[in-house]
């Protein structure tokens, strides 16, 4: 926690600038000190990008952090629970829902201290996610993951949730301003005034004039105001290995008022890319993420049509926004006494709502290491930029291990399986996964966001060969099997429905 004075200016607001704002100012204490100011310079004229409607787990905490309450949350938000993906049709092509597996939020029963993965593998009767994890059937039946009494924030499962992105920025954005003494300006950055060190010294603002501070953080998305347009970072570019790059978005009404709402992001598979679809309480989100290299514009936009008939009954009530999806991030993320967070650190496409847990760590790590002090911010800038690049290049893994999986003959798919295109890392995990499950010693990076119980989710939800040598632990795992199946149906019998739960129905 930075203890000598300093003033902190994040330049951007949306959802990156005002949750890292949010975390920053209550994890600092930002209300009563009097050696800390934190202010948001805004621009009047840049629309929010709207995209991140899913979250991470960890967004419970970052909204305790900020002295937030889960019931006005999900009023003002238009949130519901989101407890993992669906992946429909990943595996092959064909009739839609022919093959689906989720990724729940909760991990196997007990994992870490029993096997149930090598135990699935000796007899894979129902599907991995079903058999090992009662919040799969939870998932599907469109249950909320906890009751009535649950206290705020704790559920029976783990949980996250879905939201509108734009209502979450201004709720956020008043919260800031309001409750945690963040200071907003209405202004476009121009430029900066450097100092002899090469760190920027002030902003240089329309209608402010200059804005000094001590440290800057870069919240303007795809602009990169300071961090590409100043310190002109370059992207590692990873297209690579994630292709697609681009999506057409599009808000759609339910059918009926009383429509269930899922408990899942789901993801179906297409010819060349797939299609989010995110249950909020008044209507879906829904967007198909697309490589411009197997598909056209126009073709993507007849098959987000086809879908979205096939989930309302009707057209596409509007034209679909495109959104283009540069994959990448930056060479470094912190240079001098500026560090980007959220778009303009990196972007590649939301199949596991990657971008704002992204956000979430790296405010996290500033309210934990940042100093003011020129000397240390240099080795804890060196610190955070290992970290997130590490972060990045794992996630990378797991999102491509999605794709490598599929046995689907379309173009798009068989060249995602192209060795070429699959990171070396990936590659050789995937070879030793040949002969055991994922376990925690495959990732020794303590700050990873995907761990051994999502691989095990994905790569046996795509039924990846099981190991021919498999053999079960010391002890008998199955009655912890049998123990998955109790509390599915215990906990089947008190949960209600997603709206039922939300006061929507």
């Amino acid at each position: 926690m930075p203890s000598d004075p300093g003033s902190i200016i994040i330049v951007g607001g949306g959802t990156a600038g005002w949750l890292t704002a949010g975390i920053l100012a209550g994890r600092l204490g930002l209300p009563s000190r009097r050696d800390l100011s934190i202010t948001v310079v805004e621009s009047p004229g840049v629309p929010i990008l709207g995209v991140g409607e899913g979250t991470w787990p960890t967004i419970r905490q970052s909204l305790q952090v900020m002295g937030i309450g889960e019931a006005e949350f999900l009023a003002v938000c238009d949130a519901t629970f989101k407890q993992g993906s669906q992946f429909v049709g990943w595996r092959q092509q064909g009739a839609a829902g022919e093959h689906s597996y989720i990724h729940p939020f909760t991990p196997p029963h007990r994992f870490g201290e029993v096997d149930l993965a090598s135990a699935w593998l000796a007899a894979p009767s129902t599907g991995f996610d079903e058999a090992v994890c009662f919040q799969t059937a939870l998932c599907r039946a469109g249950l909320a993951p906890k009751t009535r009494s649950s206290p705020e924030f704790e559920g029976i499962g783990n949980y996250a949730y879905h939201f509108d992105a734009g209502k979450v920025a201004g709720f956020l954005k008043e919260h800031c301003i309001a409750r945690l003494g963040v200071r907003h300006l209405s202004d476009d950055v121009e430029g900066c005034r450097m100092d002899d060190d090469g760190a920027i010294a002030a902003l240089l603002t329309a209608r402010h004039g200059e804005l000094a501070g001590d440290f800057f953080v870069d919240c303007s998305g795809q602009h990169g105001v300071l961090i590409d347009r100043v310190y002109k970072v370059p992207l590692v570019n990873c297209r690579d290995v994630l292709f697609v790059d681009t999506a057409l978005a599009i808000q759609v009404p339910y059918p009926e008022a009383d429509s269930p709402i899922a408990s899942v992001t789901l993801a179906t598979a297409q010819e060349a890319g797939w299609i989010w679809d995110i249950g909020l309480t008044t209507r879906r989100g829904v967007g198909y993420v697309y490589s411009s290299e197997y598909c056209s514009d126009d073709e993507a936009r007849e098959r987000l049509d086809r879908y979205v008939r096939a989930i309302s009954g009707r057209a596409l009530p509007a034209e679909p926004r495109r959104i283009a999806i540069n994959s990448g991030y930056r060479e470094r993320f912190w240079v001098a006494n500026c560090a980007a967070i959220g778009v303009s650190s990196g972007f590649v496409e939301p199949l596991e709502a990657s971008s704002i847990a992204m956000i979430e760590v790296s405010a996290n790590h500033l309210a934990e290491h940042l100093s003011f002090d020129r000397e240390v911010m240099a080795i804890e800038a060196a610190r955070f930029n290992r970290k997130l690049d590490q972060i990045w290049r794992d996630a990378i893994d797991f999102l491509k291990l999605h794709y490598v999986l599929s046995d689907r003959s379309e173009p798009f798919w068989v060249a995602n399986r192209d060795k070429r295109s699959i990171p070396e890392s990936l590659r050789e995990n995937l070879r030793i996964w040949q002969n055991r499950p994922p376990i925690s010693g495959d990732f020794p990076h303590t700050s990873q966001l995907f761990g051994p119980a999502s691989y095990q989710y994905i790569l046996y939800g795509m039924r990846h060969p099981a190991p021919q040598d498999a053999a079960l632990p010391g002890e008998n795992p199955h009655h912890h099997l049998q123990e998955v199946r109790a509390l599915t149906a215990r906990f089947g019998r008190v949960l209600a429905p997603n709206r039922d739960w939300l006061g929507q129905g």
